[in-house]
Protein backbone atom coordinates (compact mmCIF):
# COMPACT_ATOMS: atom_id res chain seq x y z
CA UNK A 1 0.00 0.00 0.00
CA UNK A 2 1.38 3.38 -1.03
CA UNK A 3 0.00 5.54 1.80
CA UNK A 4 0.46 5.45 5.56
CA UNK A 5 -3.18 6.05 6.45
CA UNK A 6 -6.62 6.50 4.91
CA UNK A 7 -8.84 8.76 7.04
CA UNK A 8 -12.53 7.86 6.64
CA UNK A 9 -15.26 10.24 7.81
CA UNK A 10 -18.97 9.43 7.55
CA UNK A 11 -21.11 12.55 7.18
CA UNK A 12 -24.85 12.97 7.59
CA UNK A 13 -26.26 16.51 7.65
CA UNK A 14 -23.32 17.98 9.57
CA UNK A 15 -21.66 20.07 6.86
CA UNK A 16 -20.17 22.78 9.07
CA UNK A 17 -18.92 20.37 11.73
CA UNK A 18 -17.46 17.99 9.17
CA UNK A 19 -15.61 20.83 7.45
CA UNK A 20 -14.14 21.81 10.81
CA UNK A 21 -12.99 18.25 11.33
CA UNK A 22 -11.44 18.12 7.85
CA UNK A 23 -9.61 21.39 8.45
CA UNK A 24 -8.08 19.97 11.64
CA UNK A 25 -7.00 16.79 9.82
CA UNK A 26 -5.14 18.74 7.15
CA UNK A 27 -3.68 21.25 9.60
CA UNK A 28 -2.50 18.73 12.17
CA UNK A 29 -1.34 15.75 10.11
CA UNK A 30 2.34 15.88 9.26
CA UNK A 31 5.23 13.48 8.50
CA UNK A 32 2.87 10.75 7.23
CA UNK A 33 1.30 10.23 3.84
CA UNK A 34 -2.48 10.16 3.92
CA UNK A 35 -5.72 10.45 2.02
CA UNK A 36 -9.13 11.55 3.27
CA UNK A 37 -12.31 9.76 2.23
CA UNK A 38 -15.68 11.27 3.12
CA UNK A 39 -18.78 9.12 2.72
CA UNK A 40 -21.93 11.24 2.66
CA UNK A 41 -25.04 9.33 3.72
CA UNK A 42 -27.59 11.18 1.58
CA UNK A 43 -27.40 14.49 3.47
CA UNK A 44 -30.05 17.11 2.77
CA UNK A 45 -28.06 20.12 4.02
CA UNK A 46 -25.76 20.52 1.02
CA UNK A 47 -22.91 18.73 2.77
CA UNK A 48 -21.48 17.06 -0.32
CA UNK A 49 -21.31 20.29 -2.31
CA UNK A 50 -19.76 22.25 0.55
CA UNK A 51 -17.15 19.60 1.29
CA UNK A 52 -16.24 19.28 -2.38
CA UNK A 53 -15.92 23.04 -2.70
CA UNK A 54 -13.81 23.62 0.43
CA UNK A 55 -11.74 20.43 0.22
CA UNK A 56 -11.41 19.39 -3.43
CA UNK A 57 -8.62 16.96 -2.50
CA UNK A 58 -11.06 14.80 -0.52
CA UNK A 59 -12.28 11.55 -2.05
CA UNK A 60 -16.04 12.00 -1.79
CA UNK A 61 -18.52 9.13 -1.96
CA UNK A 62 -22.15 10.26 -2.20
CA UNK A 63 -24.89 7.82 -1.23
CA UNK A 64 -28.46 8.19 -2.40
CA UNK A 65 -29.75 6.80 0.92
CA UNK A 66 -28.54 6.70 4.50
CA UNK A 67 -26.78 3.35 4.63
CA UNK A 68 -25.73 3.60 8.26
CA UNK A 69 -22.36 3.95 9.94
CA UNK A 70 -20.94 0.48 9.35
CA UNK A 71 -21.90 0.26 5.68
CA UNK A 72 -20.62 3.76 4.93
CA UNK A 73 -17.28 3.05 6.58
CA UNK A 74 -17.05 -0.16 4.58
CA UNK A 75 -17.51 1.87 1.40
CA UNK A 76 -14.58 4.02 2.43
CA UNK A 77 -12.45 1.00 3.27
CA UNK A 78 -13.20 -0.53 -0.13
CA UNK A 79 -11.26 2.28 -1.85
CA UNK A 80 -8.71 3.00 0.92
CA UNK A 81 -5.03 2.77 -0.02
CA UNK A 82 -3.42 3.18 3.42
CA UNK A 83 -1.46 0.71 5.53
CA UNK A 84 -3.80 1.91 8.26
CA UNK A 85 -7.41 3.03 8.18
CA UNK A 86 -8.58 5.72 10.60
CA UNK A 87 -12.30 5.88 11.30
CA UNK A 88 -12.92 9.42 12.52
CA UNK A 89 -16.21 10.95 13.65
CA UNK A 90 -17.15 14.21 11.88
CA UNK A 91 -17.81 15.94 15.23
CA UNK A 92 -14.16 15.74 16.29
CA UNK A 93 -11.14 18.02 16.11
CA UNK A 94 -7.67 16.53 15.70
CA UNK A 95 -5.09 17.95 18.12
CA UNK A 96 -1.28 18.11 18.21
CA UNK A 97 -0.49 15.69 15.39
CA UNK A 98 -2.77 13.00 16.82
CA UNK A 99 -2.87 10.92 13.65
CA UNK A 100 0.88 10.53 13.22
CA UNK A 101 1.27 9.92 16.97
CA UNK A 102 -1.29 7.10 16.82
CA UNK A 103 0.48 5.60 13.82
CA UNK A 104 3.86 5.80 15.57
CA UNK A 105 2.35 4.00 18.56
CA UNK A 106 0.88 1.31 16.30
CA UNK A 107 4.27 0.84 14.62
CA UNK A 108 5.79 0.13 18.04
CA UNK A 109 3.03 -2.38 18.75
CA UNK A 110 2.69 -4.70 15.74
CA UNK A 111 0.39 -6.95 17.79
CA UNK A 112 -2.30 -4.22 17.77
CA UNK A 113 -5.09 -4.35 15.21
CA UNK A 114 -6.75 -1.25 16.65
CA UNK A 115 -5.44 1.84 18.46
CA UNK A 116 -7.58 4.42 20.28
CA UNK A 117 -6.64 7.81 21.70
CA UNK A 118 -7.55 10.33 24.38
CA UNK A 119 -10.83 12.13 23.74
CA UNK A 120 -11.54 15.50 25.36
CA UNK A 121 -14.93 17.17 25.65
CA UNK A 122 -13.25 20.52 26.24
CA UNK A 123 -9.91 21.88 27.43
CA UNK A 124 -10.39 20.53 30.95
CA UNK A 125 -12.71 17.50 30.72
CA UNK A 126 -11.51 14.11 29.50
CA UNK A 127 -14.21 11.87 28.02
CA UNK A 128 -14.17 8.21 29.12
CA UNK A 129 -13.78 6.14 25.95
CA UNK A 130 -12.92 2.47 25.38
CA UNK A 131 -14.65 -0.20 27.43
CA UNK A 132 -15.13 -3.92 27.99
CA UNK A 133 -17.29 -6.21 25.89
CA UNK A 134 -21.02 -6.18 26.79
CA UNK A 135 -22.17 -8.90 29.17
CA UNK A 136 -25.43 -9.79 30.89
CA UNK A 137 -24.02 -8.63 34.22
CA UNK A 138 -22.88 -5.31 32.82
CA UNK A 139 -26.19 -4.83 31.03
CA UNK A 140 -28.07 -5.38 34.29
CA UNK A 141 -25.87 -2.92 36.22
CA UNK A 142 -26.20 -0.21 33.57
CA UNK A 143 -29.94 -0.56 33.12
CA UNK A 144 -30.79 -0.40 36.82
CA UNK A 145 -28.44 2.56 37.22
CA UNK A 146 -25.74 1.16 39.51
CA UNK A 147 -22.95 1.93 37.03
CA UNK A 148 -24.11 5.58 36.96
CA UNK A 149 -24.39 5.74 40.77
CA UNK A 150 -20.90 4.31 41.23
CA UNK A 151 -19.06 5.29 38.03
CA UNK A 152 -15.57 4.60 39.39
CA UNK A 153 -16.33 1.24 40.99
CA UNK A 154 -14.57 -1.83 39.58
CA UNK A 155 -17.50 -3.94 40.80
CA UNK A 156 -20.52 -1.87 39.75
CA UNK A 157 -19.10 -0.07 36.70
CA UNK A 158 -16.32 -2.41 35.64
CA UNK A 159 -17.55 -2.76 32.07
CA UNK A 160 -17.20 0.99 31.52
CA UNK A 161 -13.70 1.06 33.07
CA UNK A 162 -14.73 4.08 35.14
CA UNK A 163 -11.87 3.58 37.61
CA UNK A 164 -9.28 4.13 34.84
CA UNK A 165 -8.43 7.79 34.15
CA UNK A 166 -7.36 7.30 30.49
CA UNK A 167 -3.90 8.77 31.11
CA UNK A 168 -2.00 5.50 30.70
CA UNK A 169 -1.45 3.00 27.91
CA UNK A 170 -3.72 0.00 28.24
CA UNK A 171 -5.07 -3.00 26.40
CA UNK A 172 -8.86 -2.75 26.14
CA UNK A 173 -11.64 -4.87 24.70
CA UNK A 174 -13.28 -2.14 22.63
CA UNK A 175 -11.80 1.01 21.11
CA UNK A 176 -14.43 3.70 20.63
CA UNK A 177 -15.37 4.32 17.02
CA UNK A 178 -14.96 8.12 17.08
CA UNK A 179 -11.18 7.63 16.59
CA UNK A 180 -10.28 4.11 15.58
CA UNK A 181 -6.93 3.48 13.89
CA UNK A 182 -7.04 0.01 12.33
CA UNK A 183 -4.26 -1.96 10.68
CA UNK A 184 -5.20 -2.86 7.10
CA UNK A 185 -3.47 -6.24 7.48
CA UNK A 186 -5.88 -7.07 10.30
CA UNK A 187 -8.87 -5.95 8.23
CA UNK A 188 -7.78 -8.27 5.44
CA UNK A 189 -7.76 -11.13 7.94
CA UNK A 190 -11.11 -10.62 9.72
CA UNK A 191 -13.08 -8.57 7.18
CA UNK A 192 -14.75 -5.18 7.38
CA UNK A 193 -17.54 -4.05 9.70
CA UNK A 194 -20.73 -6.10 9.99
CA UNK A 195 -23.42 -4.12 8.19
CA UNK A 196 -26.15 -5.79 10.26
CA UNK A 197 -25.45 -2.93 12.67
CA UNK A 198 -26.93 0.29 11.28
CA UNK A 199 -25.32 2.38 14.01
CA UNK A 200 -23.88 1.57 17.46
CA UNK A 201 -22.01 -1.57 18.56
CA UNK A 202 -20.41 -2.08 15.15
CA UNK A 203 -16.98 -1.22 16.57
CA UNK A 204 -17.66 -3.55 19.52
CA UNK A 205 -18.39 -6.43 17.18
CA UNK A 206 -15.32 -5.59 15.07
CA UNK A 207 -13.01 -5.54 18.10
CA UNK A 208 -14.50 -8.87 19.22
CA UNK A 209 -13.53 -10.37 15.87
CA UNK A 210 -10.03 -8.91 16.02
CA UNK A 211 -9.54 -10.33 19.52
CA UNK A 212 -10.77 -13.77 18.45
CA UNK A 213 -8.25 -13.69 15.60
CA UNK A 214 -5.41 -13.07 18.07
CA UNK A 215 -4.96 -9.30 17.69
CA UNK A 216 -4.95 -6.70 20.47
CA UNK A 217 -6.86 -3.44 20.89
CA UNK A 218 -4.74 -0.76 22.58
CA UNK A 219 -5.26 2.72 23.96
CA UNK A 220 -2.61 5.45 23.99
CA UNK A 221 -2.83 8.84 25.70
CA UNK A 222 -0.13 10.19 23.37
CA UNK A 223 -2.71 11.13 20.70
CA UNK A 224 -5.56 13.50 21.53
CA UNK A 225 -8.73 14.76 19.89
CA UNK A 226 -11.70 16.88 20.94
CA UNK A 227 -15.19 15.42 20.65
CA UNK A 228 -17.65 18.29 20.28
CA UNK A 229 -20.37 18.00 22.90
CA UNK A 230 -23.75 17.55 21.25
CA UNK A 231 -22.24 18.11 17.81
CA UNK A 232 -25.10 16.44 16.00
CA UNK A 233 -27.79 18.51 17.76
CA UNK A 234 -30.35 15.79 17.09
CA UNK A 235 -34.01 16.51 17.48
CA UNK A 236 -35.96 14.80 20.24
CA UNK A 237 -37.55 12.46 17.72
CA UNK A 238 -34.17 11.49 16.28
CA UNK A 239 -32.72 10.92 19.75
CA UNK A 240 -35.60 8.53 20.52
CA UNK A 241 -34.83 6.61 17.34
CA UNK A 242 -31.15 6.47 18.30
CA UNK A 243 -32.07 5.27 21.80
CA UNK A 244 -34.01 2.41 20.26
CA UNK A 245 -31.24 1.67 17.76
CA UNK A 246 -28.60 1.52 20.52
CA UNK A 247 -30.48 -1.21 22.35
CA UNK A 248 -31.27 -3.10 19.16
CA UNK A 249 -27.57 -3.09 18.30
CA UNK A 250 -26.70 -4.43 21.73
CA UNK A 251 -29.16 -7.26 21.21
CA UNK A 252 -27.64 -8.03 17.82
CA UNK A 253 -24.24 -8.26 19.52
CA UNK A 254 -25.61 -10.65 22.17
CA UNK A 255 -27.30 -12.84 19.57
CA UNK A 256 -24.23 -13.01 17.37
CA UNK A 257 -21.44 -13.28 19.95
CA UNK A 258 -22.87 -14.33 23.31
CA UNK A 259 -25.23 -17.10 22.22
CA UNK A 260 -28.97 -17.65 22.00
CA UNK A 261 -29.55 -17.98 25.75
CA UNK A 262 -27.77 -14.70 26.55
CA UNK A 263 -29.67 -13.00 23.74
CA UNK A 264 -33.04 -14.21 25.01
CA UNK A 265 -32.24 -13.25 28.59
CA UNK A 266 -31.05 -9.81 27.50
CA UNK A 267 -34.20 -9.23 25.46
CA UNK A 268 -36.44 -10.43 28.31
CA UNK A 269 -34.63 -8.13 30.71
CA UNK A 270 -35.09 -5.16 28.35
CA UNK A 271 -38.82 -5.89 27.97
CA UNK A 272 -39.37 -6.10 31.74
CA UNK A 273 -37.19 -3.12 32.54
CA UNK A 274 -38.60 -0.87 29.82
CA UNK A 275 -42.13 -1.90 30.71
CA UNK A 276 -41.56 -0.74 34.27
CA UNK A 277 -39.78 2.43 33.15
CA UNK A 278 -42.61 3.24 30.74
CA UNK A 279 -45.15 3.09 33.58
CA UNK A 280 -42.99 5.13 35.98
CA UNK A 281 -42.03 7.83 33.48
CA UNK A 282 -45.61 8.04 32.22
CA UNK A 283 -46.84 8.78 35.71
CA UNK A 284 -44.07 11.31 36.33
CA UNK A 285 -44.66 12.98 32.96
CA UNK A 286 -48.25 13.86 33.80
CA UNK A 287 -46.92 17.06 35.31
CA UNK A 288 -45.73 18.10 31.87
CA UNK A 289 -41.97 18.31 32.52
CA UNK A 290 -40.20 17.93 29.20
CA UNK A 291 -37.38 15.68 30.45
CA UNK A 292 -39.85 13.22 31.96
CA UNK A 293 -42.04 13.21 28.86
CA UNK A 294 -38.98 12.51 26.74
CA UNK A 295 -37.88 9.60 28.96
CA UNK A 296 -41.38 8.15 28.79
CA UNK A 297 -41.30 8.41 25.00
CA UNK A 298 -37.89 6.72 24.86
CA UNK A 299 -38.91 3.82 27.09
CA UNK A 300 -42.25 3.38 25.36
CA UNK A 301 -40.66 3.39 21.88
CA UNK A 302 -38.10 0.77 22.86
CA UNK A 303 -40.68 -1.41 24.58
CA UNK A 304 -42.97 -1.30 21.53
CA UNK A 305 -40.07 -2.14 19.25
CA UNK A 306 -38.92 -5.03 21.41
CA UNK A 307 -42.37 -6.57 21.71
CA UNK A 308 -43.68 -6.05 18.18
CA UNK A 309 -40.97 -5.09 15.75
CA UNK A 310 -37.47 -5.98 16.92
CA UNK A 311 -35.68 -8.19 14.41
CA UNK A 312 -32.63 -8.58 16.67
Amino acid sequence: MSLDVSVIIVNWNTAQITCGCLASVYEQTRDVSFEVIVVDNASSDGSAERIQQQFPQVILIENTENRGFAAANNQGMAVAQGRYVLLLNPDTVVLDGAIQKAIAFAERHPEAAVVGCQVWENESKLQPTCFSFPSLGGLFLRTIGLSRMFPKSRLWAGEMLGWWDRTTEREVDVVSGMFMLVRSEAIQQVGRMDETYFIYAEETDWCWRFKKAGWKCLFTPEARIIHLDGGGKSTDQLSIRMFVQLHKSLLIFFRKNRGVLSFMLAKLFFVLCMGLRTIVWRLLSLGGRKDRVHKYQQSSALLTNLVWGCKA
